[in-house]
């Protein structure tokens, strides 16, 4: 028995930043001294992304030097001359319960119509988020917003970070062992842009330059019959703790919203540890392509040289992060989902890695099948 991602679905918010319009607007807010300026200058500039999404239309707006859509119920986030505003945490998680099933629901729709899946087939749902909470939660919603049948199992995976993804297809994969003929729905949606606040100090400024909003849906089943196009085999997880990081990579609630902790450390305690944690992962198996959640540039470029990869080893993954920026869970199946609708060849092992609060490194070998082996 096999089990096998069967498609991929992504939803991003309408509204896109480009990276150098909303450095501006931040290193524009009243307070922000000299250094703070060079500061915000200098992570924006090096963060390798150029555009990302977010749902506050009016921080789009406001760096754009736009107006805002009128009767936008939105949080509202900056003023009329552009300086940023303090929403309470209160507040922020109010517009993520308005503001973030709707993605969900976009995400998973594509995901069940890349799968010729129909809504009444899924059996379980996984969902995964960090950037808000409520009850009942967002796999509830989506027996709602979709019409799955009330009897589906559901599960929720919160507040695991960026890494949360691959635990989702972990889960997934555990359910299909258990029960062949399950179709499971496993959706991660983040709107990370709702915990804007002014960049202060160094954490600040990193999550300001590189995090943004998405969701992205997965349809996983070992039901052999319904492999008829590409796929992605999931043949095994690893988990690693690394042995420094707890407090390098952190996400706490605050008064104002959710507060991330992303030090310098973080790269180089990756960079130090990559090669140990994916050997004792690999072993012996050589890997043809790799997926590797671009936490930041300066991430995937540890990685890069940690593991001593290629120069275009990392292809996919910097044009996730160009493109979208950092997504939190949602990201690695962006990644994963271009490589679905590459040109991947019959049999080719994927090294997926992500890295969460921990520090965490969460890990899978997936094989890439043009149809069922």
């Amino acid at each position: 028995m096999t089990t096998r991602i069967l498609s991929i679905g992504t939803a991003v918010p309408r509204a896109r930043l480009r990276q150098d319009q909303v450095r501006d607007l931040f290193a524009g807010q009243p307070g922000a001294d000299r250094l703070t300026k060079r500061l915000i200058g200098a992570a924006f500039d090096a963060s390798a992304i150029e555009t990302r999404h977010t749902v506050l239309d009016d921080l789009a707006a406001a760096a754009a030097a736009t107006a805002a859509p009128e009767g936008d119920e939105r949080m509202p986030t900056v003023t009329a001359t552009g300086d940023l505003l303090s929403p309470s945490t209160g507040a922020r998680n109010d517009a993520y319960i308005r503001l973030a099933p709707p993605l969900f629901a976009e995400a998973a729709r594509k995901a069940l119509a890349a799968a010729s899946v129909d809504a009444a087939e899924v059996t379980h749902v996984v969902t995964v988020s960090c950037t808000g909470m409520f009850a009942p939660g967002p796999d509830y919603r989506l027996v709602r917003d979709l019409g799955l049948p009330t009897t589906v199992a559901r599960s929720h995976l919160g507040f695991m970070g960026c890494a949360a993804a691959v635990p989702a297809l972990r889960t997934a994969s555990q359910i299909c062992a258990a029960h062949p003929d399950a179709v499971v729905l496993v959706v991660c949606a983040e709107l990370c842009s709702l915990h804007v606040r002014t960049p202060a100090d160094h954490d600040e400024i990193v999550s300001a330059s590189v995090f943004a909003d998405g969701a992205a849906a997965a349809i996983v089943s070992a039901d052999a019959s319904r492999a008829t196009g590409v796929s992605f085999e999931l043949d095994r997880f690893a988990t690693v703790l690394t042995d420094e990081g707890e407090k390098d990579m952190a996400w706490t609630i605050g008064d104002t919203g959710f507060e991330m902790i992303l030090s310098a450390e973080v790269p180089r305690i990756i960079g130090r540890e990559i090669r140990g944690a994916v050997e004792s992962f690999l072993g012996d198996d050589g890997v043809d392509t790799w997926a590797v959640h671009p936490g930041g540039r300066s991430v995937l470029d540890r990685v890069e040289t940690g593991l001593a990869l290629p120069a275009d080893a990392l292809t996919v993954s910097r044009d996730v992060l160009r493109d979208y920026g950092n997504m939190s869970s949602a990201t690695i199946l962006f990644i994963l989902g271009a490589l679905l609708a590459g040109d991947l060849d019959d049999g080719d092992r994927v090294a997926t890695l992500a890295f969460g609060p921990g520090l965490t490194l969460e890990a899978a070998r997936l094989t890439f099948r043009r149809a069922a082996a």
